[in-house]
């Protein structure tokens, strides 16, 4: 099962992605849902790197 989980907060957003599909066919849905998630990711990395006095973005790994 991947979850994706989103928080809407006053003036705060976070999105959380995790879990792994075991059923679907080749995993073409754990693809998907990564290929999606991290297109987000780097649009909203260009979009604070032409912007850096609007936008802020920090990308960790555990």
């Amino acid at each position: 099962m991947i979850r994706v989980r989103a928080r809407l907060g006053d003036g705060h957003t976070s999105i959380e992605v995790d879990g792994h599909e075991e059923h679907a066919e080749d995993g073409r849905v754990c693809a998907a849902v990564s290929a999606i998630t991290q297109t987000a990711l780097l649009g909203l990395e260009q979009i604070a790197s032409q912007h850096p006095d609007l936008v802020s973005i920090e990308i960790t790994q555990e």
